[in-house]
């Protein structure tokens, strides 16, 4: 077929649509009165069709205009908790790494590792002979100079020495007391001693060792009390206070939850990560938890007040988000956004006054305006809501 003939054949099609869609369609009249057209002669519905599209003349108004029951429970307020979780490492409130003063042959261990011991305690004895020497030599040593100066006394109250002389026996025995301090002071250091109380790790020395400065001897770990270190997102940096609570359980054991306290906050961000350094106190009174192992951390902030409503009140158009709410007897078409769900009730922001009757069953007869009337005559109880946390790591 020739091209110009389907175009004359689709015209025709289309004005016959036109002309049928004019005749036949309620409200077509409407339409092309909006848009400056006048409706042909022949179009035109007479009185008692229209009537009969519109669903029946009187009658058809009754249906329009009766009442709808529906049930309708009373809209709640209730608070949206935020939640933060973060995975942290424990660390031991005070952890030391031991290393001796000098250098020397280890020549005893008195501890073992799993011990328990406290400040002060001995962990290893290097060999000390040549110490004990310097400190006997001292000794002597100071025992000369005083009855030096004893003898420079007397002499002096006979004038028989001068001034000068007694004052350098004084000088003589002050470095004499001072050498066997510091020989003392040496010997001590072969005895290597615990900072702190605590938990003795894994000996990593034997006797017969030789050990410098630098040569670690044990780990003392006071496990009284467990650090946390976590991160938190940067929406969270003005919320977490020291002293706040936190409730801590391990990654492999998370079947126990361990309560806290925030001890420390980091002074800044980190500029990369946009995170901020936090650390978390657990009592450790069992002895169960270890520095070095995973905690899960979650804390919770309150929230903001939001209206809670029925679930089964949502309805969705392709405007979003609805629901039916009751005012003076009328049903009211309310756009709302849904800010959390949960398994009894959904909160939402929309102008929902509180106890607002929200209507979830009937809502297929409804439209903006409708008459309605609760079931039952009373309103029911208001809508059990529970404030679950929402996520916010």
């Amino acid at each position: 077929m020739a091209v110009w003939k389907q175009l004359i054949l689709g015209l025709l099609v289309a004005v016959i649509g036109a002309a049928l869609w004019v005749r036949f369609v309620p409200g077509s009249a409407d339409t092309l009165a909006k848009i400056g057209l006048d409706v042909p002669a022949w179009a035109a519905v007479e009185p008692q069709q229209k009537e009969a599209a519109e669903g029946g003349g009187h009658n058809g108004g009754q249906r329009q205009n009766r009442t709808t029951t529906v049930v309708a429970p009373p809209a709640t307020r209730a608070t949206i908790n935020d939640r933060l979780t973060a995975i942290g490492t424990g660390n031991a409130i005070r952890s030391v790494s031991v290393l001796p003063f000098v250098s020397g042959r280890i020549v005893e261990i008195p501890v073992a590792s799993g011990d328990q011991i406290k400040a002060g305690d001995v962990i290893a004895r290097l060999d000390s002979d040549a110490e004990r020497i310097a400190v006997d030599r001292a000794k002597i040593a100071l025992e000369n100079a005083q009855a030096a100066l004893d003898r420079s006394n007397a002499l002096r109250n006979s004038n028989t020495i001068t001034a000068v002389a007694q004052t350098e026996a004084k000088l003589a025995v002050d470095n004499a007391r001072l050498e066997q301090q510091q020989a003392e002071l040496n010997l001590e250091r072969r005895s290597i001693t615990a900072p702190i109380g605590g938990m003795v790790g894994i000996v990593p020395v034997e006797i017969g060792d030789y050990v410098t400065s630098q040569t670690e001897i044990v780990t003392l770990d006071d496990r009284s009390e467990i650090l946390v270190d976590f991160w938190v997102p940067e929406r969270f940096a003005g919320a977490v206070k020291v002293g706040a609570p936190v409730k801590a359980s391990l990654v492999a054991r998370p079947d126990r939850i361990f309560d806290g306290v925030v001890s420390a906050l980091d002074s800044r961000l980190d500029t990369a990560s946009r995170t901020m350094r936090v650390q978390a106190k657990l009592a450790n009174p069992d002895d169960l938890l270890r520095a070095g192992m995973s905690f899960e951390v979650a804390m919770t902030f309150p929230g903001d007040t939001f209206p809670a409503v029925n679930p089964l009140a949502i309805q969705w158009s392709t405007d979003g988000a609805y629901v039916w709410q009751i005012r003076d007897n009328k049903a009211e078409r309310t756009p709302v956004r849904i800010i959390q769900r949960n398994t009894d009730a959904v909160l939402v922001e929309a102008d929902i006054a509180d106890g607002r009757p929200i209507i979830t069953e009937g809502l297929q007869a409804l439209r903006d305006g409708a008459s309605v009337q609760i079931a039952g005559g009373n309103r029911p109880e208001p809508v059990a809501t529970t404030q679950t946390p929402g996520s916010g790591s």
